[in-house]
């Protein structure tokens, strides 16, 4: 069964235990062009029913599933669906999780919270990779030039600027603090609620709020009181 439609659409699975960062990954994947997201699946169950029905092209994998590793789910996608190609994305800092994913055949690893010019750039890269591997397949034979060529579309390249670095005054630590906190909470707060429920100041909190909004994660509006100014509420979009 071929993994992309005829259209040369990369559809992609979504393994992910929380459902808001799973919409978030959504909504990022699907502002780059040639990726559709087919499914989320929230567990070992749901992603293994999935991939059978769907056979998507790509996963993107969370490390950190209620009862099994993603690392374990990795090598059961490298097993059984060889043609389905995974990156992994994960708050996990430990480099043994990152060493064994690249082991395992991980296309790429991607650290939470998600940039996203950081997994543009991945996917981007990706994509030239798949469709390399179709030109190959296509041709019936292969030299030297190509084997390159198509590693070469599969390795960072080191001219392209580190995408995932972020901007000045953002402190990543802090950026998965205010993400997890806004996910978590369907009504709204002000950077005052929040700066209060992780313990920073209203302006860093404001800073980091609006950074949010300015990538998309975030939505804000205008809150009018009884009395005084309005304030920005901030809520997760979804």
């Amino acid at each position: 069964m071929e993994t992309s439609h005829q259209n040369g659409t990369i559809d992609v699975l979504i393994v992910e235990d929380d459902v808001k960062i799973a919409e978030i990954n959504r909504r990022f994947i699907e502002q780059v062009p040639g990726f559709k997201v087919v499914g989320i699946a929230t567990d070992e169950m749901q992603a293994k029913s999935q991939l059978e029905v769907l056979e998507p092209g790509l996963v993107l994998l969370d490390i950190y599933l209620p009862h099994i590793s993603g690392l374990d789910l990795l090598l059961y996608i490298r097993q059984n669906y060889r043609s389905t190609d995974v990156i992994m994305i994960t708050a996990a800092r430990e480099i043994e999780a990152v060493r064994e994913a690249i082991r395992s055949g991980a296309f790429d690893y991607l650290m939470k919270p998600l940039i996203f010019d950081r997994l543009k750039e991945t996917l981007q890269r990706y994509a030239l990779f798949h469709q390399e591997l179709l030109r190959l397949g296509r041709s019936g034979s292969i030299g030297q030039s190509d084997v390159d060529r198509l590693l070469s579309g599969a390795a960072k390249s080191e001219a392209l600027p580190d995408s995932g670095v972020l901007p000045k005054g953002i402190d990543r630590l802090t950026l998965e603090k205010v993400i997890h906190t806004i996910s978590h909470d369907s009504e709204g707060r002000t950077a005052h609620q929040i700066a209060k429920m992780i313990g920073i100041s209203r302006s860093t909190s404001r800073r980091y709020l609006e950074h949010l909004v300015g990538v998309g994660i975030v939505h804000a509006d205008l809150s009018y009181g009884v009395v005084g100014r309005p304030e920005r509420v901030y809520r997760s979009k979804k």
